[in-house]
């Protein structure tokens, strides 16, 4: 049975705002774990003391979701803002998670491609409404944000990859793994050289991992061959909690601290933050 009251460590919020910084997170491949990743992440990174915002670009709005914002409380969505309805401001919504925050989506978002078609800016809308968060009107000072992209390579994943600092690339350990990554690592080259010249991969986090699976352990072996030091130490193990988790619209942290997969999440947070130089590693909860 699931203890509800178990709750994310708290730690005081950061004394110095910290600058933004701006992570997609992105596979054109679906279900390989990339908005569980998106909502976990953030959780785990507010949890160690940061402000994080999720930005829920995929219509199907399962970030949005997962972190327990109903559909009949997204007045004011991510279409909206991309669409040039309404300020960012209008559409964040706060969450369970202290300094976690998200800006939900809806299947709104699916005619957004064919409505900015002959729009000037259609590739950098989102950048261009970034930059309300670097002079906030009525906006929490965000130390991170968070796209969860759609499983495709379509426009709105274009816009997330203009408008980040790096992308995270969660990647299932199973046989196509490398083939869609491929794919992927060529849109980033693509994006970097026509719209985002800034554009890194921060890092590949490896998800669904079963170490009494053979193929899970040659896969990788195999990206980490492919990748070298850009695949996180942290891999994310197939755990029942983080699956069970997103149908009580919580974060796996709230639902079950404890668990493998909450754990996991809260070191890869660590690494994250170790990687991006902003701050030493804290302790994981035990």
């Amino acid at each position: 049975m699931t203890d509800s009251s178990t709750a994310v460590p708290a730690q005081a919020a950061p004394a110095q705002a910290k600058p933004l910084r701006v992570l997609a997170l992105a596979n054109q491949k679906g279900g390989v774990g990339k908005t569980t990743t998106a909502i976990n992440l953030g959780t785990a990174l507010a949890a160690i003391g940061e402000q994080v915002l999720v930005i829920d670009l995929d219509p199907q709005g399962n970030a949005s979701t997962g972190l327990g914002i109903d559909r009949r409380r997204r007045k004011v969505s991510t279409y909206h803002v991309m669409a040039g309805e309404a300020p960012l401001a209008e559409a964040i919504t706060p969450t369970a998670v202290p300094r976690l925050s998200v800006a939900p989506s809806t299947m709104d978002l699916l005619g957004l491609e064919l409505e900015l078609a002959s729009a000037p800016d259609r590739a950098h809308r989102l950048r261009n409404i970034l930059r309300e968060l670097t002079t906030p009107e009525g906006i929490e000072p965000v130390s991170y944000v968070l796209i969860d992209c759609p499983p495709s390579l379509n426009l709105l994943t274009i816009n997330a990859l203009a408008a980040a600092d790096a992308v995270m690339v969660p990647l299932q350990c199973e046989f196509f793994a490398l083939e869609g990554l491929s794919q992927l690592l060529r849109t980033v080259e693509q994006v970097r050289g026509a719209l985002n010249p800034k554009l890194q991969i921060q890092g590949v986090v490896l998800t669904m991992y079963d170490p009494r699976n053979n193929l899970s352990t040659q896969v990788v072996a195999d990206v980490r061959g492919f990748m070298g030091d850009k695949v996180y130490e942290t891999m994310i193990p197939r755990n029942v909690r983080v699956s069970e988790a997103p149908s009580h619209g919580k974060p796996v942290l709230l639902y079950d601290l404890k668990c493998a997969g909450s754990q996991a999440y809260l070191r890869l947070a660590s690494e994250v933050i170790q990687r991006e130089g902003r701050a030493p590693p804290p302790a994981a909860a035990a």
